[in-house]
Parts: structure tokens; C-alpha cells; sequence
């Protein structure tokens, strides 16, 4: 038998839970459960509301569909919330008879067994969250006709724990709605538009009754436009990640097996003032409640207030490239790079203290923009805050998020007695507007009148420190002043310090922007980081390893719920953002 373990996890998401199943699996599995015990864990099943079989085949094989069988365990503990023990899951294959041939996917499901109709499978361990529990390889059954269908059942047993049983419909045919890539101009300037016709296909056997436009972009792009008939939302923006905006727009009408359609009006695509890396993701599905509901993920979502968005058959000629029932054709996705800047100014603090006292200083960085600065696909940290203490004080606290290195910025094995220099990464993103908050606590060893260390904001790479965005250089380094000249009433005056010189930049002070944020707005994060001594990370919707959209392949449109959860894993919220007055003034 198998363990359910994070490989096997991630492995089965691979499969059958990515795209629109897995929003439509996790919203299924989110069903209530039967009241239970305290001590009885209730576990539930999930899957595809229904899944549409290529018909069977005059000649050749037919072609599979594939039913991935979720399993969710509700238990937010992820070091004891799981359940270590035998399970058996029981599918119920009479539904289909002579509607669909099943069999399971061997190397996902290595351990289920078909008799008749029924299937058994065994594991052992079920995790908390969602995981994949088996993944069905559905076929239409020979003399299957066109519009059959038919229900399979699953059920769960174990000892000392319920399973909430599940039940998914299989239809032989259906619409198969593609959607067509568009011709983007990918390079672009701020303010430019440009328009996006888009257009789609049923290349199913039967019309789709009404269909779902599914819109989704990053912060830097707009679509202003608001239909009547689209509903809207957009990211908190006091929340970290790539200040998504998603439309969900129900187009009514027969949109029949075999026609090409494309809207009456074209959208508009703009790259706004902020734009710099931004994401275009643009699907189709035929239009339900379940579809619907999957797509919302439990955002708040507002109807627009303009016309009505109507699709209208495409001219001769245009076409899509696949012809079958694959939900993976769904939806297509474009990259931009916008020609923009983002000023990333540093800002130190003014602290005072007597010998053997421990201070407390706020360091770091804002995005004065234009640009916010998000690295979509890579997932790679923007930038890094490099700091180096102040000569005669020793570091006692310091933020999560920052690594202690030696004094060359080179690693450093102890990371628990004090460092000369610490580094600071950000998340894949840094809106305009925000930045990082450092709070540090240092003792003072020895009193030194105007002792201080430098505050950098640079590239992560030490060797190649420039931001390639930031057209200001000067200001990216600003200095930590400890018992500076006037300070030594240890009224620890909070102010920035000073830049000396830079490479080309403006040369100006480095202080605390004075156009800085409201608390509440700053949301920069590094990749799986929490805080300590009162400060906190912000998220960047992912982490640098494998947290940005992937390189290559049609990805999930992510309802901006799920978006929030699924790219922000493992990092924290920080809103401890403080207005400071410029020490020159």
C-alpha cells in the first residue's frame, strides 16, 4: 500500500487536479460533513461534477477522460492533523454500466482493484488538505450512444474515522469549448492599448448552452470595460501578491457543435502606469452554477454596470487548434513586459542608548514606482536589504526573514549569536507604494558617538547588486545611526540617514519617503518567512521555489481567493509600515 505523502500529492495534482478540476474538486470536497464525535476525524470525498466522454470511435481506440478522486482532510494542524492509519475506498461502478469502460491510472492509484462493478482501493494515511486519492481513466463503452450517461459513487471506510462519500456524473459527448491564442503585443509602454478579440470554439458533439468567460490579470494591466452581464473582483489591496483582478462573464445563448465565436466587441487591453511583468489569462467553460461557483472560490465578486458583453459566430477562417473533449484547451495565457521603472529608496533610523541598553531601529526600503515589480513566473525574490551593524552594537533580534552573514556577505553557518551583517529578502513582489519593514533590536556594547551601518537595497545577487528596474541608484542605500551627534539623551529620534554618493543616482538623502504608505499598505514578503520582534513578512502569492506560474503549459485560472491561499503559502502578512520625518529637512 501507498502513503499519501506530499510527493504523492504533488505528483497526483500534476495529473488530474490541475486546472479548472482542482477548483472545482476543492469546492466540491468543501461540502458540509455529517456531524461526528470531537475525536472522530471526517474526511471528505471529492471530485469533477461531471466529466463528457469522447464518443466511442467507428474505428481505433477510444480516447480517455480522466476523473481525479480527491480527498480532503479538514485538520489545519500539519504536524499532528493527520490520519495514520489503513483506509479503503470503494467506487461504485454499476451507474455506468454500458455507458463507460473505467480502470484506474496505475502509477497514481497502483493499488486499486476492478471486480465487475466494483472497485476497491487501499492506502494507508491521509494528510491535511486536499490530496489526490485516485485518478479514473474513463473511456465511452462500446455501443454507447451520444447523450448517455450514468453516475459513479465512492465511499470511504476506515477505523476510527467517516468518510463523506461522493458521487460524479459521466456523460458520453458534450461541448468542447477552446479557446483560440491570441496575437498580443507582448512588449509594450505604459499606457498602451491594444485590443483582444477573443474568440473560441465548440468542438464538441452537442451546443453549450451559454458560456463562461473567464478573464484574469496582474496589477500593471487593465481592462476598462465593465459589462452588465461580468462580475468582478479584485485582490485586497492591502494584501500581498499580484493584485489579480478577475471577471467572470456569462454569455447567454446555442453556441453549436462545430462553430467558431468571437465577441462583438473586441476587449481592451491596457498596460497601466505600474505595468512592468504582467499576465493576461483568458478561458472558456460552458456556463453553470457549478461552474460558476468554482471560479468564485469564495470571493466577493460585484456586477458591472456598462453594456452587455454578446459573442457572435467568427468570420470563415477562423479556427482553433484542437478538436476534442479536453478540458486542458480551455484557456490560453499571455506574458507582458512593459519598458518602466520602480525607485526603490532605502531608509535607515536615528537611535540612541547607554552602554549595555538595547535599542530598537526600523529599517528598510519603499517602492516610491512607478512600477510595481512582480516576478510572475519565476517566483524569484525581487530584491534583498542588506544591513550591516553599526560598530560597537550587537544584533538581539531581528525579523524571520533575515539570514545573519559575515562581514563580506558571504555565508554564515551560526545563525544564533550576533552577525556582523544580515540580509533581507523580499517576496516575488513589491507593489508601487509598498516596500519591507525591518525591525531590529541591538544592544550597545560600547558607547560610540555616530557609529553606523549601512541599509542597502540591492539585487539579490551579492556580486551583482544594481536593481536592473531602478533608475536611481543614490538613494538605495541609507545608514542606521547609533549615539549620533545630539542623540546622547537616548531619546532614540527616529529619522533616515544619508546616502554617500551612489553610482550615478540622484545622490539625494535617503530618508523615509515622505509619500510613504499608510501602515496598512505595506505588503512586501520573502519566500516561506514568518517574523519575530514585532515585525511580520508580507506575502508575494508564492515562494522563490516554485511559487510563480509556471514557464511553459496552460495553467488554472485561480479564483482570487484560491490565488491568495495557493500563491501566498508559508509567508505573513506585514503591515507594520511607520511614517518617519526626514532628518533633513
Amino acid at each position: 500500500m501507498t502513503l499519501c505523502s506530499p510527493r504523492t500529492v504533488l505528483h497526483r495534482a500534476a495529473g488530474s487536479l490541475a486546472a479548472a478540476g482542482l477548483l472545482a474538486a476543492a469546492s466540491l470536497a468543501g461540502a458540509a460533513a455529517p456531524a461526528q464525535a470531537a475525536d472522530t476525524p471526517v474526511f471528505t470525498l471529492g471530485g469533477p461534477a461531471e466529466t463528457a466522454l469522447h464518443p466511442y470511435p467507428e474505428s481505433g481506440k477510444p480516447k480517455s477522460s480522466t476523473v481525479g478522486i480527491t480527498l480532503n482532510n479538514p485538520s489545519e494542524d500539519e504536524e499532528n492533523g493527520g490520519f495514520g492509519g489503513d483506509f479503503t475506498l470503494t467506487f461504485d461502478l454499476s451507474g455506468v454500466a454500458g455507458v463507460a469502460d473505467v480502470k484506474f491510472d496505475g502509477e497514481s492509484s497502483p493499488d486499486c482493484e476492478i471486480t465487475g462493478t466494483k472497485a476497491v482501493c487501499e492506502d494507508w494515511g491521509i494528510w491535511p488538505g486536499l490530496q489526490g486519492a485516485a485518478d479514473l481513466l474513463v473511456t465511452a463503452a462500446d455501443g454507447s450512444e451520444n447523450g448517455d450517461t450514468g453516475t459513479i459513487t465512492v465511499t470511504g471506510q476506515a477505523d476510527g474515522a467517516t468518510f463523506t462519500p461522493f458521487t460524479t456524473r459521466i456523460t458520453v459527448g458534450g461541448p468542447d469549448l477552446v479557446m483560440e491564442q491570441l496575437p498580443f503585443k507582448t512588449e509594450l509602454t505604459p499606457g498602451e492599448k491594444q485590443q483582444a478579440p477573443i474568440t473560441f470554439a465548440n468542438r464538441g458533439t452537442r451546443d453549450a448552452d451559454g458560456v463562461l468567460l473567464t478573464l484574469r490579470y496582474s496589477r500593471g494591466l487593465d481592462i476598462p470595460q465593465r459589462y452588465s452581464n461580468c462580475e468582478y473582483t479584485v485582490d485586497d489591496p492591502d494584501l500581498p501578491g499580484f493584485g489579480w483582478t478577475t471577471a467572470l462573464c456569462s454569455v447567454e445563448g446555442a453556441f453549436e457543435a462545430g462553430a467558431t465565436y468571437t465577441l462583438a466587441t473586441p476587449l481592451t487591453l491596457e498596460a497601466t502606469k505600474r505595468a512592468y511583468y504582467d499576465t493576461f489569462l483568458y478561458g472558456i467553460h460552458e456556463n453553470s452554477a457549478a461552474q460558476r461557483t468554482a471560479q468564485r472560490a469564495g470571493a466577493p465578486f460585484e456586477r458591472g454596470t456598462g453594456g452587455v458583453l454578446k459573442a457572435v459566430p467568427a468570420k470563415k477562417g477562423a479556427a482553433v487548434s484542437s478538436a476534442d473533449l479536453d478540458p486542458y484547451d480551455n484557456q490560453q495565457e499571455a506574458d507582458f513586459r512593459t519598458k518602466n521603472t520602480a525607485d526603490f529608496v532605502a531608509y535607515g533610523d536615528d537611535v540612541a542608548g547607554p552602554e549595555g541598553s538595547t535599542v530598537k531601529a526600523d529599517i528598510g526600503f519603499r517602492n516610491e514606482g512607478p512600477a510595481w515589480i512582480g516576478y510572475i513566473r519565476s517566483g524569484e525574490d525581487v530584491a534583498t536589504v542588506d544591513f550591516t551593524v553599526p560598530q560597537g552594537a550587537s544584533v538581539t533580534s531581528k525579523p524571520e526573514r533575515c539570514r545573519a552573514v559575515k562581514a563580506d556577505g558571504s555565508y554564515r553557518e551560526d545563525q544564533k549569536s550576533p552577525a556582523p551583517r544580515y540580509v533581507c529578502n523580499t517576496s516575488m513582489t513589491v507593489r508601487d507604494g509598498a516596500g519591507l519593514d525591518l525591525p531590529f533590536e541591538l544592544r550597545v556594547d560600547k558607547a560610540m558617538v555616530g557609529a553606523s551601518g549601512a541599509v542597502t537595497v540591492r539585487n539579490t545577487w551579492l556580486q551583482n547588486p544594481k536593481l536592473p528596474f531602478d533608475p536611481k541608484p543614490g538613494n538605495n542605500t541609507a545608514y542606521l545611526v547609533l549615539n549620533g551627534e545630539g542623540d546622547g539623551d537616548g531619546d532614540g529620534s527616529d529619522s533616515g540617514g544619508a546616502t554617500e554618493g551612489g553610482d550615478g543616482g540622484s545622490g539625494e538623502p535617503s530618508t523615509p519617503p515622505t509619500s510613504s504608505p499608510d501602515p496598512e499598505e505595506s505588503e512586501s514578503g520573502t519566500s516561506g518567512s514568518t517574523t519575530s520582534g514585532g515585525s511580520s513578512a508580507g506575502t508575494a502569492g508564492g515562494s522563490g521555489d516554485g511559487g510563480g506560474l509556471a514557464s511553459t503549459g496552460s495553467i488554472a485560472l485561480i479564483a482570487s481567493g484560491t490565488a491568495a491561499a495557493a500563491l501566498a503559502a508559508g509567508l505573513v502578512l506585514f503591515t507594520a509600515a511607520r511614517r518617519r520625518a526626514a532628518r533633513h529637512s
